[in-house]
């Protein structure tokens, strides 16, 4: 029941086409290079934003994110008492109302593209759509296809790493489930030294 309930939660961070209607203008497929998808993501030490997260029940989430590469993310929600949160190995999901927790490893999860200390987008990543305002790049893993497909979309940004800026992403479960998630106020290796990457195990609260 927890790993259902976490899959069900995370899988809603990396949901379908809802970015590419508001990234892109409609353009046909171009060839773009994957190699500079990866440097932009390698150029990107860490990031914070905000992020809105539309889920398949159309609900809206926000919150705030912080990502420090290799391996580390945070989610923090506004009104939902959940976390998500990497601390470099480990992706732990935690539902404070409930007082459970869940963990998996990091390149175990959609995330692992994102986090990846050398990211390595050949055989599991293509390039669908290459238009002037940015492009978007279909991932989807052979070896876990439990996880479905992720579309991870970028704006041409000359001020970004790599040119390319992470505007958000959808994604699709193998069940056919879809979500959005969008990013603004997006800020670049700033110095994340003191950000927090762990967590409150409730499970500890509980048993005093």
């Amino acid at each position: 029941m927890v790993q259902a309930r976490f899959r069900h939660e995370s899988r809603m961070m990396f949901r379908t086409p809802l970015l590419a209607a508001t990234l892109l203008l409609a353009a046909p497929a171009l060839a773009a290079p994957l190699d500079d998808v990866a440097a932009s993501l390698k150029a990107t030490t860490s990031l914070s934003a905000d992020f809105s997260q539309t889920g398949p029940d159309g609900r809206v989430q926000t919150g705030r994110m912080l990502l420090a590469r290799p391996g580390k993310i945070r989610f923090t929600y506004d009104k939902a008492d959940i976390l998500i949160v990497g601390d470099g190995r480990k992706l732990t999901f935690v539902d404070y109302k409930v007082r459970q927790v869940s963990q998996w490893p990091v390149k175990s999860t959609p995330l692992g593209i994102l986090l990846a200390s050398e990211p390595d987008l050949s055989g599991v990543a293509r390039v669908t759509e290459n238009a002037e305002r940015g492009l978007l790049v279909e991932a989807r893993d052979p070896k876990r296809p439990e996880f479905g497909s992720l579309i991870i979309g970028f704006r041409h940004d000359p001020a970004a790493p790599g040119r390319l800026a992470l505007a958000g992403w959808t994604s699709r479960d193998a069940q056919g489930g879809t979500s959005v998630v969008q990013l603004t106020n997006v800020r670049y290796n700033a110095d994340l030294s003191k950000a927090d990457f762990g967590f409150r195990d409730p499970r500890r609260t509980a048993s005093r």
